[in-house]
């Protein structure tokens, strides 16, 4: 019994070293597809990129599900946000459903400390 127990518990360490290396990998393809998007012409990040749109603390203060809708209809969350920035944001609709959620989950780390 106790070699099972042992097993177990070393298959689920195993589990979850394997999911945070996915979740590492998903993160930095996002940071990938904000430079290959150029984001950085219009946002930036820890000093870097346009000052006048500021991500840093993106992920504390907007949900996945907010960024998201930012990413693909950002008109809707323009007019929810009241937002007049200019230019106004592009959509990145077009944007594989693989890249669109890695730019998301990089999006989410963006908390200021």
């Amino acid at each position: 019994m106790g070699h099972l127990f042992g097993w177990a518990v070393g298959l689920t360490i195993v589990a979850a070293a394997a999911s945070v290396s996915a979740q590492t990998d998903h993160v930095a393809r996002g940071m990938k597809v904000f430079g290959e998007q150029k984001c950085s012409m219009c946002h930036s990040i820890a000093g870097k990129g346009n000052a006048k749109g500021v991500l840093d603390n993106v992920g504390a203060q907007m949900s996945a599900a907010e960024i998201r809708e930012w990413l693909v209809d950002p008109d809707s969350m323009r007019k929810k946000a009241s937002a007049e920035r200019k230019p106004p944001m592009k959509s990145f609709a077009k944007l594989s459903k693989e890249d669109l959620d890695a730019l998301v989950a990089y999006l989410q780390t963006l908390k200021s400390k």
